[in-house]
This record gives structure tokens, sequence and C-alpha cells, in this order.
């Protein structure tokens, strides 16, 4: 019988090969985007992946588990919708309103598979491994909110004006 126990660790290999596939992947938007501020906001996601990507780990450490990833069709399907943005809007003044929208959808399935391993680890008297969790849950969040400023006040702004 499957108990919560592995379904937590499904879901910690599930958000780990997410995590590496979203390391390959910020690189290319990065160099793709227009705005310095996005570029910037790209790079700096990159970097905090890689310390979310040592959180995991450590999770992993704690569980008496070697770090692994499962196959996730989901961050594959959101991550080739953003490369579909970068080749479809390559050249438009909409680009960096698409890459960002891209990334969101990403931070979106990052915060919900957080959330739930955070509660998961909890629920199971894992209370380092949560805190590890919820510490990148909340870095997630941060950076949503940072993407949705870029969007508001940046590339969408740009955007609309470049159709007038």
């Amino acid at each position: 019988m499957k108990t919560l126990q592995n379904l937590f660790e499904d879901g910690l290999r599930d958000i780990y090969y997410a995590e590496k596939r979203i390391l390959e992947a910020l690189p290319k938007m990065a160099d793709a985007a227009a705005a310095e501020q996005a570029t910037k906001a790209f790079r700096l996601h990159r970097e905090q992946t890689e310390g979310q990507i040592g959180r995991l780990e450590q999770v992993f450490d704690l569980i008496g588990q070697k770090p692994s990833g499962k196959k996730c069709p989901a961050i594959d399907g959101i991550l080739e919708e953003g490369d579909e943005i970068l080749k479809e809007y390559a050249d438009s003044p909409s680009l960096d309103a698409g890459l960002i929208a891209a990334a969101q959808a990403v931070e979106h399935y990052e915060m919900a598979r957080y959330g739930t391993l955070a509660t998961w680890a909890a629920q199971l008297g894992l209370d380092d491994a949560a805190a590890l969790l919820d510490e990148t849950l909340q870095e997630e969040k941060l950076t949503d909110d940072l993407l949705t400023q870029l969007a508001e006040e940046i590339a969408n702004p740009e955007a609309v004006e470049a159709e007038g």
C-alpha cells in the first residue's frame, strides 16, 4: 500500500527534476529578454534555483534518500510553452511580456508543489524538511511578486506602446 511518505518522496523527486529543468531554461530566458530588469530577474532566479536545489538535496538527506529526479510532464509542458514564446515572439516588443508570463507559470507550479510538500513534511513530523521547503515556497512567492511588478510596470506597457 502506498503511503503519504511515498507520495512525499515522489513529490520531492518531481520538483527536483523540475528545478533542474528550470535551471537549464533560465539562461535562455535571460539572454532573450529585452529589458535589463527582466534579464536581471531571470539571472537572480537562476541563482535562487541553485539554492533551492541545494535545499532539496538537504531534504533528501534528512529522509535518508539519494537526490534523484522523476520526469515531470507538467514542468516539461510549461517549459515547452516558454520555448514557443521565445521562438514566436523573438523580434516582438511583446517578448518580455510573454517571457514573464511563462516564468510566472513556472512559479505557480513551483508554489503549488512546495506548498504541498511543506504541508506533507509537517504532517509526517519532518519539521526540518518542512522548514526548508517553506523557505523555498516563500522565495518562490517573492519571485512571483517581482515578475508581476516587472510585467505591470515595464513589459506590458512597452508591449502596448509598441502596438500604438
